[in-house]
């Protein structure tokens, strides 16, 4: 299960990342964002790398941005084999997608947590990221899905819900 949920989780990251990557470019078109150069700079932190004061190096930027997104499609793929799968899973997934920023924003100096921000770059923040989640989700659900239920929703179709005298199901 692992190695297909690697690769599968490499492949719903990618999507995820895309199609959140699509729609930040859309949005800054509208409203006249610019990019945040926040992703460089923090891989240049957490990689020792030299710091470049202003504008930030579009390799960099791309390949945090890139690397955060694919990589943690993986762990939704996980879930998605366990049996955590739907709306309510991408939704626990998107918390999983902003944690993963703050902390390493946040460890690094990089960035400042979000209740001090601006309520509208909060708001555009959680949106893209619920984008690449749903995005993600979605992907690694339908991938999953190809190797039938997972052993959480073989569990709950023994009898729904949680019970102590319900034990797991047969390997």
């Amino acid at each position: 299960m692992m190695k297909r949920a690697l690769w599968q989780g490499l492949l719903a990251g990618t999507a995820g990342v895309v199609v959140m990557t699509l729609g930040e470019k859309a949005e800054q078109r509208l409203t006249g964002r610019p990019g945040s150069h926040v992703p460089a700079r923090t891989l240049e932190r957490v990689a020792g790398m030299p710091e470049r004061p202003g504008r930030q190096p579009v390799p960099v930027n791309w390949a945090m941005h890139y690397g955060q997104g694919i990589l943690l499609g993986v762990l939704r793929s996980v879930m998605a084999h366990a049996g955590l799968r739907g709306p309510l899973s991408s939704a626990k997934f998107t918390v999983v997608r902003l944690t993963n920023d703050q902390i390493l924003e946040n460890a690094t100096g990089v960035g400042a947590p979000p209740e001090t921000w601006p309520r509208g770059e909060l708001v555009v923040d959680l949106l893209h990221k619920a984008v690449y989640a749903f995005t993600t989700g979605a992907v690694a659900d339908a991938l999953a899905a190809r190797s039938g239920p997972g052993p959480g929703q073989r569990h709950a179709a023994m009898r729904p819900g949680r019970h102590t005298d319900v034990g797991p199901p047969p390997r």
